[in-house]
């Protein structure tokens, strides 16, 4: 699992938040948003602000260039 597959997922529980539900306000399809999340598809620059700026963190973070959100 990548280190961007990890922050997604324990930001979105975080958030609490389903897999579904994040998809839709991130305006991705569910099955896409699964495979980021699980490691199998990495996102387009743009999808990362996307998720970043919904989270309210860095995307070096995201991306795990960053310890701090």
């Amino acid at each position: 699992m990548s280190v961007l597959s990890e922050r997604l997922k324990e930001l979105r529980l975080a958030n609490q938040k389903k897999q579904d539900e994040l998809a839709e306000l991130l305006d991705l399809s569910y099955s896409a948003y699964k495979r980021y999340e699980y490691g199998e598809r990495e996102p387009t620059a743009s999808t990362i602000v996307r998720m970043a700026r919904y989270f309210n963190v860095s995307s070096d973070y995201l991306l795990g260039l960053r310890d701090e959100p």
